[in-house]
């Protein structure tokens, strides 16, 4: 009976130590899977796309004072705000055009009104007047509407790619597919070259749902001729613009912002001394040539100082950037940022900067 009695407890040992042993695994299975599945889940929440500034300049269509006719300068900027995803096709974008006229008289006196702000061809509308002398009838912002829905999921390549034919020696890049054909007839080099122009001069951002383009033209510094004073009329065009793009909650999530003062030389009798075959470069593109170091009291140039004020609105909204505190330094500095982040790397007057980024944000899809 005692070897039954102890044979009997050897087996009921063995049976809760067989059954303890097949316990464990059961139970840290599902601790060791969890981890692995959970990075792979919560990986693709943070998304990296590139916000592109291109800008293309041109002052060749500015002329000389003729018998019957004033002089007039004229100066065409041509401006993309892109947004690429990681594979560079294009996700969102928009296109325009400042397209700024300042006309003399005939004494060589600034006839426009200066005190005006320009409008982009967008902002014109309808008020452009493409639509009355345009074979399919439509304006000039609904067929570079047609033009970037065409564009979104390309390449750049693809983009460059596009097929065209010359109708006249003023439209020697009408697009020539089936898609276009009925809904641009406008010539499109400028705008493709922008195009290319922006992705060249990305820049890589976080979780960008929007892009707008923001534009802040004036002609204000434009003057006539002062014979007394040997002083020869110019006309003079600040083309700022803004590039930003935004998440979903309508903050900063990166911004690119440039300006191409333009400036067209007149002699006293109206004729353009200016090269009017040359492209304009803009303040970012000019870089160390600008020239600003050699008088800057904080030893920065333009482009390094409008970096540091772009960086500063990354992760603000557009009515947080608006609120920031500004001083009058001097009559052409009215607008100088006051806080401690920016005092040290930007002494520039920004107004017209967050001006264009406002407008930016009205505009962003």
């Amino acid at each position: 009976m005692k070897k039954v009695f102890w044979l009997t407890l050897v087996v009921v040992l063995a049976l809760v130590m067989i059954a303890g042993c097949g316990d464990t695994p059961a139970e840290e299975a599902p601790e060791e899977e969890a981890p692995e599945e959970t990075p792979g889940e919560e990986a693709p929440e943070t998304g990296t796309s590139k916000l592109g500034l291109g800008v293309v300049t041109s002052i060749a269509r500015s002329n000389d004072a003729a018998e019957g006719v004033n002089a007039q300068a004229q100066t065409d900027v041509t401006i993309a705000a892109v947004l690429f995803d990681e594979e560079g096709r294009v996700v969102s974008l928009m296109i325009d055009t400042a397209q700024t006229r300042v006309a003399f008289d005939e004494e060589m006196q600034v006839a426009t009104d200066t005190s005006v702000p320009g409008q982009t061809k967008v902002e014109r509308g309808d008020d452009y007047g493409m639509k009355r002398v345009s074979e399919i009838e439509m304006e000039w912002y609904e067929q570079i509407a047609e033009l970037e829905n065409w564009m979104i999921g390309k390449t750049l390549e693809e983009i460059k790619s596009l097929p065209v034919k010359v109708v006249d020696d003023a439209h020697q890049h009408v697009p020539d597919i089936p898609e276009l054909t009925s809904v641009v007839t406008i010539t499109v080099e400028g705008y493709i070259a922008a195009v290319e122009n922006a992705y060249n001069n990305s820049i890589e951002v976080e979780n960008a749902e929007t892009v707008g383009l923001g534009t802040d033209i004036s002609t204000a510094r434009s003057y006539g001729l002062d014979e007394a004073n040997d002083i020869m009329p110019r006309a003079q065009v600040d083309n700022t613009m803004a590039a930003v793009a935004f998440d979903s909650d309508g903050v900063i999530v990166g911004a690119i912002i440039d300006n191409a003062q333009i400036r067209v030389e007149f002699d006293a009798e109206g004729q353009v001394t200016s090269d009017r075959a040359a492209s304009p470069k803009t303040k970012a593109q000019l870089g160390d040539d600008y020239g600003m170091r050699r008088v800057s009291d904080i030893d920065k140039e333009w482009y390094e100082q409008i970096e540091a004020l772009s960086d500063w609105m990354v992760g603000k909204t557009v009515d947080e950037v608006l609120g920031l505190p500004v001083k009058v330094v001097d009559d052409a500095h009215q607008n100088v940022p006051d806080v401690p982040e920016l005092t040290s790397s930007v002494t520039i007057t920004v107004e017209s900067y967050l001006a264009a980024v406002a407008k930016a944000y009205d505009y962003a899809r």
